[in-house]
């Protein structure tokens, strides 16, 4: 019956209409449960999702029903699929945004990667100069103390 907008009497009905579905669905088809976040965007806050959300548990269960409903007799089904489905597609945006997300936090792990190995050659370079200025330095002041010694040796003796 598709495209008159009957019910969905056979799971081939159903497969059907989600096998044409390129984005541009029937609004029935688009039935969001309650319990789902609507995951409008790529990237979640993870405060903004409720701490039982627990898609496994929510696809068995969904799977579950779905089993028993066609093993009956009634049309229950055709909702309970469209519940699985929909628990399923809330499951794969989860994981792209989960997967772009990761893509951007190794991006930023790079980046500061990067400015920790500059920060750790400045300080080696820093180290370096302060050892080099340190033996100059201790030189000199060595040298200078000899001359005040000999100035002074010579100074006590006249």
């Amino acid at each position: 019956m598709r495209g008159v907008g009957g019910p969905l009497l056979t799971i081939g009905d159903l497969l059907s209409d989600v096998g044409d579905e390129s984005g541009a669905a029937p609004d029935h088809l688009h039935h969001h449960d309650t319990t789902l976040p609507s995951p409008s965007s790529s990237i979640f806050d993870a405060n903004d999702v409720p701490q039982s959300l627990d898609l496994t548990k929510l696809f068995q269960e969904n799977y579950e029903k779905l089993n028993e409903a066609l093993s009956g007799s009634d049309h229950s089904w055709t909702a309970l699929t469209l519940k699985l489905c929909t628990a399923l597609e809330t499951a794969n945006k989860l994981v792209q945004s989960t997967d772009t997300n990761i893509r951007l936090l190794s991006e930023k792990v790079a980046e500061l990667e990067k400015i920790v190995k500059r920060g750790d050659s400045a300080i080696t370079a820093a180290r370096a100069i302060s050892i080099a200025l340190n033996q100059k330095g201790g030189s000199s002041v060595g040298s200078q103390e000899k001359e005040q010694s000999r100035s002074h040796q010579e100074h006590v003796k006249s």
